[in-house]
């Protein structure tokens, strides 16, 4: 029997199969009574599974992680399709192919990894060459900026998403170079590399898609800050003389200031051509790769609108898929 993708649930459809367990919450309704709230996810996608009526104890056995057998009936609600779980408990089959629920990534990961340092290899500052070669050298970068992704709901949430994101930036400010000959091109080629690197630390990837120790009480932000300092200490260690300051003050900078405003977690707002500009080219990648992933993801066909999105506050248009 072909098992069950999440792709090719609909509303009413009787769900009986195994899915990982990204994420399990224990909630109470209006009345008190506590539910399970589980994130259930394979290959094609992620879905919600509740489970009404639950004891506190009732669900230790399932810890995020896990392959969890289900059987339940899916649910249109309020415009995001759930699953109304009858039981969920670990599973024990052993002939479980853990590339059901690995999430493939959109792009040719090699591919776009190599596209990657070609961009950073044009750069002309010789101390800024120098610098990102020992990041290209580190086989936790490698291995992150191939793994990882850029988020974990938002935009980018899919392993090689971390890579596809910066490298779309990296395209753009190429792009629209001749426009702006007051940005020092090769900053914000280096502003761009380093701006989310430290979400190969901050997310876990693995198996499931979360959040590190270091990434809950830290943040990408600081974390990149402290990767950069680690390759500049490393860079006076091996040269004997130390990176230039107003060049390392401008990268760190970037990093802190690429969110835009402190309401969404940047300690600094953009104070140099390069930071504003870093700014709006990830924003615009990041928001269009959220509104198309959004619209994607509607199960509801029928609708020209997708339902409200509470994350951006808003409905999106999704008109007539084929045009």
């Amino acid at each position: 029997m072909s098992r069950q993708f999440i792709n090719t649930i609909t509303d009413g459809t009787s769900v009986a199969d195994t899915f990982l367990l990204v994420d399990k919450q224990l909630r109470a309704n209006r009345h008190a009574e506590l539910y399970l709230l589980a994130q259930l996810r394979d290959r094609t996608g992620q879905i919600s599974g509740l489970l009404w009526n639950v004891a506190e104890d009732s669900t230790t056995h399932i810890q995020p992680g896990d392959y969890v057998n289900i059987r339940g009936k899916a649910q249109l609600f309020q415009g995001n399709l759930q699953v109304i779980l009858s039981h969920i408990s670990q599973a024990s089959d052993l002939t479980i192919n853990p590339d059901d629920y690995v999430m493939t990534p959109g792009i040719d990961v090699q591919k776009v990894y190599t596209r990657l340092w070609q961009i950073l290899g044009g750069i002309r500052s010789e101390p800024l060459r120098q610098l990102l070669e020992l990041f290209r050298r580190d086989p936790e970068i490698e291995h992150g900026m191939q793994s990882a992704p850029a988020g974990v709901r938002m935009h980018h949430a899919y392993p090689g998403g971390l890579l596809e994101h910066t490298v779309n930036i990296l395209e753009t400010a190429l792009r629209i170079a001749d426009l702006y000959p007051q940005i020092n091109l090769d900053l914000l080629l280096a502003g761009i590399f380093l701006h989310d690197l430290g979400k190969v630390r901050e997310l876990s990837y693995d198996t499931t898609m979360g959040y590190s120790d270091e990434g809950q009480l830290i943040g990408h932000l600081v974390i990149g800050v402290e990767m950069l300092d680690e390759k500049l200490a490393e860079f006076e260690h091996i040269g004997g003389l130390p990176f230039p300051l107003d060049m390392a003050l401008r990268l760190k900078h970037m990093i802190l200031s690429h969110h835009g405003t402190q309401e969404f977690g940047s300690p600094k707002v953009p104070m140099t051509p390069e930071a504003i500009a870093l700014h709006h080219l990830e924003t615009l990648d990041a928001k269009v790769n959220e509104f198309s992933g959004l619209i994607a993801a509607d199960p509801n066909t029928d609708s020209r609108w997708t339902p409200y999105h509470t994350s951006i506050g808003r409905r999106l248009f999704k008109g007539d898929r084929e045009a």
